[in-house]
């Protein structure tokens, strides 16, 4: 099998360096990653200058883009050769509940289901244990051929930062979600221009038992399926009803 790994942090991050090392024991492994950190560039494509890739090893690849950048290219012909699967991590860091919204690194493996290829975005919920959650790849993906989704979905993992030997197990889960952002913060610039930070996330809301926050919390892996389309069906029929009343 040929995976493709991508990231958000950037190419010389531990969480992909250690993945690849994983992997690449046992699979065909292709790096190609952002040449510096990404993180929260969710599905921004570079559309107003041409981007650069360049190898740094055989078969690695940095370049001045986003993540979505770097898998559009990867599969849409940079690369000699067809990929089986995109792994996209190991994300410094959670990307739960609200989180995937921003996350370079859900972003990634999205991209790869919109060009077909089946794709898990990984995270560590932390940023120590990396091992552990490259060992949870390599274990998930020994049964992967048992494993029937339909198209357009992806895998967001989550894995809790300790040691492979503590983990509790497996839990299949929904998104929770955030209290509201935080306020921005002001930052001050040298010639006194409005300036700010980017509020920092808020505490888990919703993190009742069947959420990915509750499998965290009580030492659970997390995967959750992704659906890359963002239609609301349930709403469709009170919203017939409502236009079906409007006469343009």
């Amino acid at each position: 099998m040929r995976i493709l790994i991508a990231n958000d942090d950037g190419f010389d991050a531990v969480g992909i360096q250690t993945l690849a090392q994983h992997l690449q024991q046992e699979y065909d492994v292709l790096v190609v990653a952002p040449d510096r950190n990404r993180s929260g560039a969710s599905n921004s494509l570079t559309l107003t200058r041409p981007l650069q890739p360049t190898e740094v090893r055989p078969h690695c690849f940095r370049i001045d883009g986003t993540p979505t950048d770097c898998v559009n290219l990867a599969l849409s012909g940079m690369i000699d050769g067809e990929v089986d699967l995109v792994v996209s991590g190991i994300n410094h860091g959670a990307n739960l509940g609200d989180d995937v919204i921003y996350s370079g690194t859900v972003a990634a493996a999205m991209e790869a289901r919109h060009l077909g290829r089946p794709a898990l975005a990984v995270s560590l919920v932390g940023s120590q244990h990396f091992e552990t959650a490259a060992k949870v790849v390599l274990q998930l993906l020994k049964d992967a051929p048992s494993l029937t989704l339909s198209a357009g979905i992806l895998l967001n993992i989550n894995v809790p930062d300790v040691p492979y030997s503590e983990l509790k197990g497996i839990q299949v889960t929904r998104l929770g979600y955030r209290h509201k952002a935080q306020a921005p913060i002001s930052a001050q610039h040298p010639r006194g221009l409005p300036s700010y930070w980017i509020g920092a996330l808020s505490e888990p809301h919703d993190v009742s038992e069947g959420t990915d926050f509750w499998a965290i919390e009580n030492g659970y892996v997390s995967i959750t399926p992704i659906h890359t389309d963002m239609t609301c069906y349930e709403a469709q029929s009170p919203l017939k009803i409502w236009t079906d009343t409007i006469t343009l």
